[in-house]
């Protein structure tokens, strides 16, 4: 039977009593998962201005006591890993608020905003439903130094300038830095530059975290340059969205797990965050070789018979190299033709040219580029891998979602799903993970990993991000083909104490989230 929340508000009559309210709020009759891993335990949790004032019997002089009982009391979720810098156009952040989570970290994959207290003051005057941390990018960096010219290293004036702008960053409470080192310009940034940055980062307290330059037939080489980093700039070093991708590369996890321990028990402090899906999302483009679109000269490249014939040759061995065509890609938004929103490049290509061949397909990802991109949905890893990363006691929860515009294209169903589907797939149903390790890595972890202080641990004093939420039911809605379908099971989310969430449903527009800096 489907448990709801029962709202029973008590609306003392203090005033006449000669009194006034001990708590704000109190939640009674749940079990809480503290987030640190202890066994769930049965608990009362009382909420005042904003933080946890109390946790045990702390009775019912409270503006409101609400009755939860059969439902699990946690921590707000901690989203190391999003691309929601978006949330000042869309500050309900609905999908993220209503799969429980209440801190976001943007910047991620070297983007995002150069201007860190810029961003903050804007996120601040926004009003915002959730907290929002951020991460300053080395792509957006490097652009913003040094223009258009990627293929290069930089000259020393300009290291000196970026080295000051990731300064700038960190003292505005950035909390690391981020790469994307299959997007352009990061992906002709040499170790070395990046170990400058880096250092920088390090001299501020911060962690650096890494879309690596390969998570598929390179991932061994990608990892050992992460630890390169870490080792000689001296901080914590954090793998993005930890996936192996590639069929002939599946089942081997296992030496990428045994690189991170060895790299662990050396000393470095490494971790990792994942989506459970087995598909991947990035733009389309990301098919094509970089050089190709180094400095903004795609369009005029391919006018080029020459240029276009390279990329049609890389292309095809691309797809050799996998051993497959790219059927494995689907269209998840694509502005100047919507109507290809949803479509594999293969049904693309039949659609747009009458003919599916690989052929074809190369011409649909060149035409898709040439018109200003689409983001795609790459369908390419497996399921035991992921179930492997899984397991790994290090391994975050992060949806890798931008706030979801309802309705919106054919995005990846994590940007909806991804924590509801832990808690559903993985927790009850699979039991890969218990229920209280997997809050862990939804909350304590990613607080400790990048130092967020007060936040995702239920104890007395620390900020009333909450989540209250049914086990029996939790669940993902959303999928590949239907992707716009909110996570339920979800009965409460408070953001600084604040409801967002009630039963499965906005709370009245609340917009009560905070910006977090390093250490605040």
């Amino acid at each position: 039977m489907q448990r709801h929340v029962v709202l029973i508000t008590l609306w003392l009559a203090l005033a006449g009593r000669g009194s006034t309210a001990e708590f704000d709020l109190v939640l009674r009759g749940g079990r809480i998962v503290d987030g640190h891993g202890n066994p769930a335990r049965f608990a009362d949790v009382a909420v005042k201005d904003g933080r946890i004032a109390a946790i045990g019997r702390p009775g019912t002089n409270a503006a409101e006591v609400i009755d939860v009982p059969g439902l699990i009391i946690a921590p707000g979720f901690i989203d190391v890993h999003t691309h929601a810098e978006n949330i000042l156009e869309l500050p309900s952040a609905r999908n993220f608020a209503r799969m429980g989570v209440t801190t976001l970290i943007l910047g991620n994959c070297g983007s995002g905003p150069v201007d860190v207290g810029g961003f903050f003051r804007r996120a601040g005057a926004t009003n915002i439903a959730v907290n929002v941390a951020l991460l300053i990018g080395q792509g957006s960096i490097r652009s913003h130094v040094m223009g258009g010219s990627f293929m290069r290293p930089p000259t020393d004036e300009e290291l000196g300038r970026m080295k000051q702008v990731v300064a700038k960053g960190m003292e505005d409470g950035a909390l690391g830095m981020s790469t994307g080192l299959i997007y352009l310009p990061g992906t002709f940034t040499k170790t070395g530059e990046l170990v400058e940055l880096a250092r920088v980062v390090a001299e501020h307290g911060g962690l650096y975290a890494s879309h690596m330059r390969n998570e598929s037939d390179h991932i061994m080489e990608s990892l050992e340059e992460l630890f390169t980093i870490a080792r000689e700039a001296r901080l914590p070093a954090h793998i993005s969205h930890l996936k192996l991708g590639g069929q002939k590369n599946w089942g081997q996890t296992g030496k990428v797990i045994e690189a991170i321990e060895r790299a662990r028990a050396s000393g470095l402090d490494i971790t990792q965050d994942q989506y459970v899906y087995t598909a991947s999302s990035t733009s389309i483009g990301s098919l094509i070789p970089e050089e190709a679109r180094e400095g903004g000269k795609f369009k005029e490249r391919m006018q080029d018979a020459d240029e276009r014939a390279k990329v049609i040759a890389q292309l095809k061995e691309q797809a050799a190299k996998r051993g497959t065509d790219f059927s494995y890609a689907v269209i998840a938004s694509y502005d100047s033709q919507p109507r290809l929103n949803g479509l594999n490049l293969s049904q693309a290509a039949k659609e747009l040219y009458g003919d599916e061949s690989l052929d074809r397909q190369i011409d649909a990802i060149l035409e898709i580029q040439l018109n200003g991109g689409a983001s795609g949905v790459f369908h390419s890893m497996n399921e035991d891998d992921v179930r492997a990363y899984l397991r790994h006691p290090n391994t975050m929860i992060a949806a890798d979602s931008s706030v979801r515009a309802w309705q919106s294209g054919v995005p990846h169903p994590r940007g909806y799903g991804n924590n509801a589907r832990v808690l559903g797939r993985y927790v009850r149903e699979e039991k890969v993970l218990k229920l209280e390790d997997a809050v862990r890595r939804m909350t304590s972890l990613p607080a400790a990993t990048f130092q967020i202080k007060d936040r995702g641990s239920l104890r007395e004093g620390a900020w009333a991000d909450i989540v209250v939420f049914d086990p029996g039911t939790v669940s993902d809605k959303a999928t590949f083909e239907q992707p716009h379908h909110y996570a339920t099971g979800f009965r409460l989310v408070l953001v600084n104490g604040v409801k967002v969430v009630v039963d499965d449903a906005p709370a009245n527009g609340a917009r009560p989230g905070r910006v977090v800096r390093r250490g605040q």
